[in-house]
């Protein structure tokens, strides 16, 4: 499976300009034989929203009018995308990713773990469990931006069959370990693919890092975007090197399995509640 990440930057409250553009990327990393596009975070919207009023207008539900668009493209294409959006619902306003195929939308996440930061000052933390999609040619999780800092997120879904995570994120200044080390290591721990994608450029006073990367089960980088420019990078993968856990470094002497050999009994304080107050959050 052929994995394209597109680094680009992303204009605030200008859906029709970015889905334009989205458009005219998924064109492009089609044409180069990738199966499947990852954006970055809020490409849709753009991210630094003023407040909540603000940034209502530009929430659609999912399935909506933009995943509409995108999944003709898919269509036309015979190609998947993942990508970052605003999602309107009932309860509020979400920050999203969605799994759009030739079909309709396979899968969409609500961001879970929210940094006082943009759109995520105000928005509703996700209500739903992490879930793995299963696209015809790989297991995919969605995580957006700040999930990766809680390894709690991609290992619940590597213990859900996944293989592949996508990392729509909007990493600013300040972000930079993450971005050169924390993807390695989250793909690393698991066993399974992980792309971060990120934007670049400048929005309301906050500079975007890009640094995108695509990494393997074994940690290492098989993709990453040069710095702050935008960028198309690409890697293949292959779902059945993440689904053997069990790594035999010296054939009966040096043989690891970081699934079989964890130790969940001995995990327990982990799912005790904290009782800490989140940053400028009630």
């Amino acid at each position: 499976m052929k994995i394209a990440g597109v680094q680009m930057d992303v204009s605030l409250m200008a859906k029709e300009e970015n889905l334009a553009r989205i458009i005219e990327k998924m064109n492009v990393t089609a044409s180069a034989g990738a199966d499947l596009t990852v954006f970055p975070e809020c490409a849709i919207t753009g991210y630094c929203f003023a407040d909540l009023e603000e940034a209502i207008p530009f929430a659609e539900s999912i399935p909506g009018p933009s995943t509409d668009r995108l999944q003709q493209v898919c269509r036309e294409r015979n190609h998947s995308v993942v990508i970052g959006m605003l999602e309107r619902a009932k309860q509020g306003v979400y920050n999203a990713a969605v799994l759009i195929t030739p079909e309709g939308v396979l899968g969409s996440y609500r961001k879970i773990h929210l940094p006082y930061l943009g759109v995520d000052r105000f928005a509703t933390p996700g209500d739903q469990e992490f879930a793995v999609y299963k696209h015809p040619q790989a297991n995919i999780g969605l995580n957006i931006c700040y999930d990766s800092a809680f390894p709690e997120s991609s290992r619940i879904m590597s213990l859900q069959g996944a293989d592949f995570i996508a990392l729509p994120t909007n990493w600013p200044s300040g972000a930079e370990c993450m971005a050169e080390h924390g993807v390695n290591m989250r793909a690393m721990e698991n066993g399974i693919y992980y792309c971060a994608i990120n934007r670049v450029g400048h929005e309301r006073g906050f500079q975007f890092i890009g640094k995108s990367s695509i990494c393997s089960p074994s940690g290492e980088t098989l993709a990453r975007a040069t710095g702050t420019e935008e960028e198309i990078i690409y890697a293949t993968i292959d779902p059945e090197i993440a689904r053997n856990k069990r790594v035999d470094r010296v054939p009966d002497k040096h043989v690891i399995d970081r699934m079989a050999d964890r130790r969940p009994e001995m995990y327990a304080k982990i799912f005790e509640p904290h009782g800490l107050q989140p940053p400028h959050r009630n």
